[in-house]
């Protein structure tokens, strides 16, 4: 049986495909692409006290993570947002638009983890929350993109983590502002004036002259009294003079 021969083409198209298989076993090996995830057990409009756990990928080769700001989607106030869990000693604090989380980096390469509890979801389809992530050497990774648009690949411009819901529950409604919303949404009352003492009427200013004295009254019949006694005394002495005559 003759030997069986390979031709040049057939050879060629082989070495191809081992060339194309290879590249694509390496770039599958190499590391994802980084990124921030928000998630949810209870991804529901109008769903309750839900916890939303949001993941912070590194892709820093010298630094650690050492803060989360999350940009509050429509619908949601920072005063419907308080902290759960997250790395050992970081803290929240609510901004206008949203919350940062923030602390002691994590490890060089090590991603980071947090999740807060939100008072209510809003009646929507999907929320995008807006993220920064900074890094101890002070490089920021934005994350703040929306929908396939963004990203260059290194964490500024990339895509917002978004959360998809699911239609609201029969019978859910929306629950009340919280005490805290509502007091800072209602007008804060002008302070009223120290009151001042009301000006003194004719007829109180009468009592206080009299109280103090007096009054004009009392003097004219005093007046007139003395003139009495000195015209009665007069008279006496007139009529005692003509008298000894």
């Amino acid at each position: 049986m003759p030997p069986t021969t390979r031709r040049p083409g057939g050879i060629r198209r082989t070495a191809l495909a081992a060339a194309v298989a290879a590249t694509a076993v390496l770039f599958t090996a190499g590391p994802a692409a980084a990124h921030v995830e928000v998630q949810s057990d209870d991804a529901q409009a109008l769903a309750q006290n839900v916890e939303l756990t949001f993941s912070a990928e590194s892709e820093s080769g010298t630094a650690g993570i050492s803060e989360l700001r999350v940009i509050l989607p429509e619908g949601l106030e920072p005063t419907d947002v308080t902290y759960g869990e997250g790395p050992e000693g970081w803290k929240l604090t609510a901004n206008k638009d949203g919350f940062t989380v923030k602390g002691t980096a994590v490890k060089v390469g090590e991603d980071a983890e947090l999740s807060v509890v939100v008072r209510q979801l809003p009646d929507a389809k999907e929320l995008v929350f807006k993220t920064l992530q900074t890094y101890s050497d002070g490089k920021v990774d934005r994350w703040i993109e929306l929908g396939e648009s963004g990203g260059d690949g290194h964490g500024h411009g990339n895509t917002a983590p978004v959360l998809k819901l699911k239609a609201a529950a029969p019978g859910a409604e929306p629950v009340s502002p919280s005490p805290s919303e509502a007091e800072s949404e209602s007008a804060s009352p002008t302070p009223s004036a120290e009151p001042t003492e009301p000006s003194a009427s004719p007829a109180a200013q009468a009592t206080a002259d009299d109280d103090s004295g007096l009054s004009a009254g009392a003097w004219t019949g005093i007046g007139a009294g003395v003139i009495v006694v000195a015209g009665g005394a007069f008279y006496l002495v007139r009529r005692q003079g003509r008298a000894q005559e």
